[in-house]
């Protein structure tokens, strides 16, 4: 038996040295070395044990020949929407999220319809009953998924072997812990082990791997920077609580885009996809009322219609306050300072508030347009026309700027019935007013759009 060690890792990068440090010398941070002791005590999967492996060499990039994989579908638009058409064989994925956000609901009733694969479900947090009174629940059929209780690699390599699964997935990662290290399961160096073992299996075998990782306070996922550059695609799975809906994001992917979305509704049966988002993005409301504005924005390929809320009111404190939901809170003082200096809208001593409805976060800069408005309609106390939406960018020096994909933008504020659409007047200069039945309007500044929007000149 080999002799335990102690060693010290960062809970940052990873990064380990043999003593205390106070300063990480790969990450910069402070404070961030934790001790583990660690013993290695058997070859991990793919070393040793007499496993021969194939010697490489250098080639020239045009010497190299590959042929084209077909793409694994998870029977899941929305899954296969984020991941670029499906999985890809042979590569490893992490889905990250808070606590009971949805994450092993989503991957079990995914490979739940799997039907036409050999799927293994590893849960290392769940009994095997549990996993099916869950399956009973989302009610999906499930003909080709084995489910498993196991935290030790050694004996899951074991199942593997026996099964032959054409995925495996791994519920969670922070639970499974390796034979060839003697630390506790979620430490650093246990999660780095595991990760990189599941990894070789996967790009040995060509079985897809999918890990469900724990993420931490702040939103980072738990264990070492390095586990996110070890995986092929970081997915992050999000949502608020007092909403039904989530939104599966692509932090990272090898092999699609990052930019595209998925989005569910959580039900009691389990999850339903969402193809249409402004379904529940914009209320459906009776009257008009000041302080909301409808804004265009795009997430990925798919355009989206938002709503925006916004309550203005005088400071009853010596310092106004300054609130944002799902925007950026320094984006919004800066409009702010934008309407205060340009415009000359008197704002300093009046409290701001703004919320974006459903409960998602938006970073799109297209959605400045429809803050402004809705900040200036609860400001004068006059309400937007609720057939009137918008897609521009402010600039510090007053001006609405241009967006990207400005035709996806008209077509799908068109297709929802809108009457109106603002725009940056160099937008409204390359769309044919003739292809859409809704109004294109261009505006240069800010003062111009609220003449339009408020005075109808």
């Amino acid at each position: 038996m080999a002799k335990a060690k102690s060693y010290f890792f960062c809970r940052e990068c990873g990064y380990q040295s043999s003593s205390w440090l106070g300063k990480c010398p790969e990450c910069g941070k402070w404070n961030t070395f934790d001790e583990e002791v660690v013993k290695i005590d058997k070859p991990a999967f793919g070393q040793g044990r007499g496993q021969a492996r194939q010697a490489s060499e250098p080639k020239l990039i045009k010497h190299v020949t590959y042929s084209e994989t077909q793409r694994m579908t998870t029977h899941c638009a929305e899954f296969d929407r984020v991941l670029g058409g499906g999985i890809v064989p042979g590569s490893l994925m992490l889905l990250g999220g808070e606590p009971g956000i949805g994450k092993s609901t989503l991957l079990l009733q995914t490979v739940l319809a799997i039907t036409d694969r050999k799927v293994l479900y590893v849960s290392g947090e769940e009994s095997e009953q549990q996993i099916k009174m869950r399956a009973d629940r989302i009610s999906t059929a499930g003909e080709n998924c084995y489910v498993v209780s196991e935290t030790v690699t050694q004996r899951i390599f074991e199942h593997v072997s026996s099964v032959q699964p054409e995925l495996l997935v791994i519920d969670s990662i922070q639970t499974i812990c390796t034979e060839t290290i003697d630390s506790s399961a979620g430490s650093i160096s246990q999660i780095r082990e595991c990760t990189t073992e599941f990894q070789r299996f996967a790009k040995e075998t060509g079985v897809p791997v999918l890990l469900i990782g724990h993420i931490t306070k702040d939103g980072t996922l738990a264990g070492p920077k390095v586990m996110e550059h070890i995986v092929d695609c970081v997915l992050q799975f999000e949502g608020d609580r007092n909403y039904g809906y989530r939104i599966l994001r692509s932090l990272k992917n090898r092999f699609g885009s990052t930019a595209e979305i998925g989005i569910f509704e959580m039900q009691g049966s389990g999850l339903r996809e969402v193809s249409n988002p402004s379904e529940f993005l914009l209320s459906r409301r009776e009257e008009n009322l000041s302080g909301t504005a409808v804004g265009v924005t795009v997430e990925g390929v798919r355009p989206m219609l938002i709503e925006v809320q916004a309550l203005v009111s005088s400071a009853v404190y010596g310092t106004p306050q300054r609130n944002a939901n799902g925007f950026d809170l320094r984006r919004l003082a800066m409009l702010l300072a934008i309407l205060e200096k340009r415009c000359g809208f008197k704002l300093a001593a009046k409290d701001v508030f703004l919320n974006i409805a459903g409960g998602i976060k938006v970073s799109d800069p297209a959605i400045d347009l429809a803050v402004v408005s809705s900040i200036l309609s609860s400001n004068v106390d006059m309400p937007i026309n609720a057939r009137c939406c918008f897609a521009g960018e402010m600039g510090l020096t007053g001006e609405v700027r241009p967006v990207a994909r400005v035709e996806h933008r008209v077509a799908e504020a068109d297709r929802l019935g809108f009457e109106r659409i603002f725009l940056s007047k160099y937008n409204a200069k390359t769309i044919d007013q003739s292809k859409y039945n809704i109004e294109i309007v261009g505006v240069g500044v800010v003062e111009e759009m609220f003449r339009k929007l408020f005075a109808g000149s």
